[in-house]
């Protein structure tokens, strides 16, 4: 397994498949892409998990953490969270955030995120904003 950096359309099919399949691909691809840092796990040649970061005021959101179904469940997300994490160490921001899915929120508290309590909902999926102070 090696996680590298990817152009951001490297991205859309593996969020469509994982996050939002009963959507048009369109819906998973966002206006500010091309401002984020997008970084994928590969198995061997195969892309199986991709991630999205974008960075303002010394804060990272990151966006559409995915892994392919086959893949979910090996700590492969993890791993690419504790990319991201040293990442934004490295460049000593002083927040990450992301608005994760509520039914995923336990994943999310084993990094150190807590739960903000500002929740919203998108295309009936209920969402809640998870940050970590660094």
């Amino acid at each position: 397994m090696e996680i590298k950096a990817i152009n951001a359309s490297q991205t859309w099919e593996i969020r469509h498949k994982v996050m939002w399949p009963d959507q048009p691909i369109e819906f998973v691809q966002l206006e500010e892409d091309n401002l984020g840092l997008h970084f994928g796990v590969f198995d061997q040649e195969k892309l199986i998990s991709i991630v999205s970061c974008f960075i303002d005021n010394q804060e990272m959101q990151f966006r559409k953490l995915a892994t392919l179904e086959e893949y979910q469940g090996k700590g492969i997300a993890s791993e690419l969270l504790n990319f991201i994490f040293e990442i934004a160490k490295k460049q000593n921001l002083s927040k990450i955030w992301c608005n994760a899915r509520s039914n995923k929120k336990s994943f999310y508290e084993k990094f150190g995120m807590t739960d903000t309590y500002k929740t919203f909902v998108k295309e009936n999926q209920e969402f809640t904003i998870m940050e970590i102070l660094l």
